[in-house]
């Protein structure tokens, strides 16, 4: 027998150094659902965020000392319960298939992650005190692969951004999003080493001792948590503010064809605007330094459509401050077009010197890859009929009132996108997005992203969408004046600006760097584990 037969041996076999077997295979499949299922309702709109590191703890169980290929299969089951569900918004308005296809791809990270649980197995059970970190090094980076690949990847549903309420977010402001899914995996590790080892000892030792390891993970798990609150604030109160309008002028119908509604979502933001403008004319509402409109606010190109540009300089001559718009611009070649936040000046116009443009558009949503390929699955791709050209610089924008890091709907899931505008100087972060192609769970979804950046990097932060949820987050992140879903909103808010930087910001992606690269590490001693020992530990 080889040392890979020996260290996936059958669950009925009992190892000769008397560690316990693995669960039952029906067992660890019911676990592996409910893992899934645990970590989908620890995201908005459920928000059960402590039920996270449960998921963690049940995957974990469920996988350990499996074959490698029963690993795999359970870390697919875990990832379809979770995917599924979480990305259903994505099948509302483009049918079934895009949906599908993109849940079995983000399951099969999953699966890639339960076969490294499965093969580090030896290692935990050898050395059992690092079972908790092997955990949560392996669902980093499990993270860091998902995030980029393929075509820049996919980071929806890290543990990170499913933990909003949570003590772990303030954690975010040390290490980023990375940091904070390395602890919520660690507290899961905790859980199943506190249980599973637990149990051991209970068979092999008598009086207290056989309660020491669950006394000590859960003290653990108390200073964990703990840690997450007592992270220090690193950036401070500028003594400055700015009072920022978020008009969400909403659409006639939530659906793909808001662009062919493209003149009614425009005027809606005018109007919102102007009426606005009346209110703060009658002393009702306090007069904004900046407004901020929602990406495909204008979906008709404003440099190049006069009607267009003519009805927003009416609403920035009304309201008398800047307005950065959510505009679709024409080119740069034929075939082309850009996701753009425009700053518009009253009196003056598009102000093309504070121009971003999106850095990140969504592939097979704002532009098709292989389109040929693509076709041949889906003629639903020419839906598509003008590719996004991606920007190239950080979205800085400069007003008067402020230095804005503008990104624009999925970017704020991309650690570095976000990161960028920080270090080029932006005070208040920004994130434009058009949620009118999903539901409201995408959007709160979203919201709980814009909640942890702004704690990553200590800076006020507000999103503002076309049909909600829009709203304001504090550097702490509190969130203010969020709007209803499918409805015309428009909030205005006092915000105080920071400056500094906090150590996420100055590290950047060391972190994630770091603990990637202990997941290889674990990955390459326990395979030096299993040569030695024989797949066995204990």
């Amino acid at each position: 027998m080889t040392t890979t037969d020996r260290a996936d041996a059958p669950a009925d076999v009992r190892r000769p150094d008397g560690t316990p077997r693995p669960l039952p295979l029906p067992v660890a499949v019911v676990m592996a659902v409910a893992a899934g299922l645990a970590l989908l309702v620890a995201f908005p709109p459920y928000g059960w965020w402590p039920l996270a590191p449960v998921g963690v703890a049940l995957l974990a169980a469920a996988t350990h000392r499996r074959r490698l290929r029963a690993g795999a299969g359970l870390g697919f089951l875990t990832g379809l319960a979770l995917f599924a569900p979480l990305l259903s918004w994505t099948n509302l308005h483009t049918g079934y298939l895009p949906w599908v296809l993109l849940s079995l791809l983000q399951a099969g990270y999953l699966a890639l992650l339960g076969l490294g649980t499965a093969w580090v197995s030896p290692l935990a059970d050898r050395y059992p005190a690092v079972w908790p970190a092997l955990t949560g090094v392996l669902w980093v980076g499990q993270e860091a692969l998902r995030d980029r690949t393929p075509f820049g990847g996919f980071p929806w549903g890290r543990l990170a951004f499913g933990q909003d309420g949570s003590p772990l977010l303030g954690v975010a402001a040390v290490g980023g999003a990375p940091l904070v899914t390395f602890a919520v995996a660690t507290a899961g590790g905790l859980l199943v080493a506190g249980v599973w080892w637990t149990v051991r000892a209970r068979r092999d030792a008598t009086g207290g001792g056989r309660w020491r390891p669950a006394a000590g993970c859960a003290a653990a798990l108390v200073l964990l948590f703990g840690g997450g609150l007592l992270v220090p604030v690193s950036t401070v109160a500028t003594g400055d503010t700015v009072t920022v309008a978020i008009v969400q002028g909403n659409v006639p119908r939530l659906g793909l064809d808001f662009n062919a509604q493209r003149q009614a979502v425009l005027n809606n933001h005018v109007n919102a605007t102007i009426a606005l403008a009346g209110e703060v004319a009658a002393g009702t509402r306090a007069r904004p330094d900046l407004v901020v409109w929602p990406e495909n606010s204008s979906d008709i190109d404003p440099l190049r459509n006069q009607s267009a540009n003519i009805r927003i300089s009416e609403a920035a001559d009304a309201i008398g401050v800047p307005i950065l718009v959510g505009a679709v611009l024409t080119g740069p070649e034929q075939g082309q077009v850009r996701n753009a936040g425009l700053l518009w000046r009253p009196g003056s116009g598009p102000d093309l010197e504070q121009l971003y443009i999106k850095r990140h558009p969504v592939p097979f949503a704002e532009y098709v890859p292989l389109r040929r390929i693509a076709r041949m699955v889906s003629d639903q791709v020419d839906r598509v009929r003008a590719d996004f050209v991606a920007g190239t610089a950080p979205g800085v924008v400069r007003t008067p009132a402020a230095v804005l890091g503008d990104v624009i709907c999925f970017e704020v899931a991309y650690d570095g996108l976000v990161r960028d505008t920080v270090i080029g100087g932006a005070q208040l972060l920004v994130v434009q997005t058009n949620n009118a192609t999903f539901d409201e769970a995408e959007a709160r979804q979203q919201l709980a992203m814009v909640r942890l950046r702004a704690i990553e990097h200590g800076r006020p932060a507000l999103m503002a969408s076309t049909v909600g949820v829009s709203g304001f987050v504090s550097p702490d992140g509190r969130v203010s004046d969020a709007t209803g879903f499918n409805t015309q909103a428009v909030v205005v808010r006092e915000l105080r600006l920071t400056e500094g930087r906090t150590l996420a910001t100055r590290v950047g992606v060391l972190p994630e760097v770091v603990l990637a690269g202990l997941a290889v590490a674990a990955l390459v001693g326990a395979a030096l584990v299993r040569r030695r020992w024989g797949g066995r530990a204990g």
